[in-house]
């Protein structure tokens, strides 16, 4: 038996003509094969990277550990209608409306943003970012009115329509974990709504996405970004397509 071309990306390029591209992607390419099977180091690899992304679907918030990542910081707890993860995954619409007790506690106000963490489809990206990105972009919000920070399970984009409408937030910013890949199971997005009010469309919305710490957009980029997008939309009083990511490439501070 013999095998092609290496697995391992440290191969030196001399000798594996893959190992240049491996380094620009997390991409699986050139795995090389074993007779007529992929080598077991890349099997196994594949393996590992599938059952990451099934425990970020699955795993269930751990809502004492943010709250005390949120510090004193005043929050609301909501949850969704799709009250337990099976029904979540299989029911994407329940997970766009607020539980009947969750919509009735939360008090309306007057406010220019809410911050809400959601579970979305990877807890653990929200477990690992969102508390550092949610600190890194209030730094940067001076003289903003914020809401309580909300933080919902069985949540789905959309359920930030109707907790910004519940509190009269003029902006809603939701931290949501993003769907994981075979290359990053713990994935931040972030979408901002400006007019939150249950019946928008996707394209009412801003999104940020790719947020974590493996190559992906840092906090520091993130929060520079979201920052510029929260000041931009409240200045306009628009987010979604007509709100195009102009960001000035030397911004102070990203």
């Amino acid at each position: 038996m013999t095998t092609d071309t290496p697995a391992n990306p440290a191969t030196d390029p001399a000798t594996d003509p893959w190992a240049r591209l491996r380094q620009a992607t997390p991409a699986r390419i050139g795995l090389g094969r074993a007779g007529d099977a992929p080598p077991l180091q890349a099997v196994l690899a594949f393996q590992l990277a599938h059952a990451r992304a099934r425990d970020a679907v699955h795993a269930p918030l751990d809502i004492p550990a943010i709250l005390a990542g949120l510090g004193g910081t005043p929050h609301h707890l909501v949850q969704s209608r799709a009250v337990e993860r099976g029904l979540y995954l299989r029911r994407p619409d329940l997970g766009r409306r607020l539980a009947e007790d969750s919509r009735a506690a939360l008090p309306a106000g007057q406010w220019d943003a809410v911050f809400i963490i959601a579970d979305g489809l990877s807890a653990t990206a929200v477990q690992r970012h969102a508390v550092p990105l949610w600190e890194a972009t209030v730094a940067r919000l001076p003289g903003w009115k914020l809401a309580p920070v909300v933080v919902a399970t069985g949540a789905r984009v959309a359920l930030s329509d109707e907790i910004g409408a519940a509190l009269g937030a003029e902006l809603a910013v939701m931290l949501i974990g993003e769907r994981p890949g075979l290359s990053v199971a713990d994935s931040l997005g972030v979408y901002l709504t400006w007019g939150p009010k249950p019946g928008l469309r996707d394209a009412a919305r801003n999104c940020i996405s790719n947020i974590h710490l493996s190559g992906g957009l840092s906090y520091q980029a993130a929060s520079a970004k979201l920052a510029w997008l929260m000041t931009e939309a409240r200045q306009r009083r628009l987010t979604g397509v007509a709100l195009k990511d102009e960001q000035p490439a030397a911004l102070p501070g990203a």
